[in-house]
């Protein structure tokens, strides 16, 4: 099974998330709009940004003009890259568990939550 493959830093809900969300959006996305379409306070949303700008995997872009200056979160190209390989080897695993009940006739054994 591929589990040593997993990236940590996206294996949360909310970075997940804000991955997804950034990869979708090649233009980028406002704060606001990436809060909502993740369902995150600003203090989570502003926490998991962090960790993912200290990875390199997201940057901000201030835009200026007609109205309040924005801030624009777009993904990077080693954050994508990074983020498609976390996601490659989550598929593997359900790859492998689909293998593994089609032989036996029932899932492998549940690992309990931490």
């Amino acid at each position: 099974m591929s589990v040593a493959k997993l990236d940590r830093v996206f294996h949360e809900r909310g970075r997940l998330a804000i991955c997804s969300t950034l990869v979708a959006r090649t233009d980028g996305i406002s704060f606001t709009q990436l809060q909502s379409a993740c369902d995150l306070t600003d203090g989570n949303l502003n926490r998991h940004l962090h960790a993912l700008m200290e990875e390199g995997i997201v940057a901000t872009e201030r835009r200026t003009g007609m109205g309040r200056p924005q801030t624009i979160l777009h993904i990077t190209d080693a954050g994508r890259r990074r983020f498609l390989e976390y996601i490659d080897a989550l598929e593997e695993i359900v790859r492998d568990v689909q293998r593994s009940t089609k032989r036996t006739g029932s899932p492998m054994p549940a690992v309990p939550a931490r």
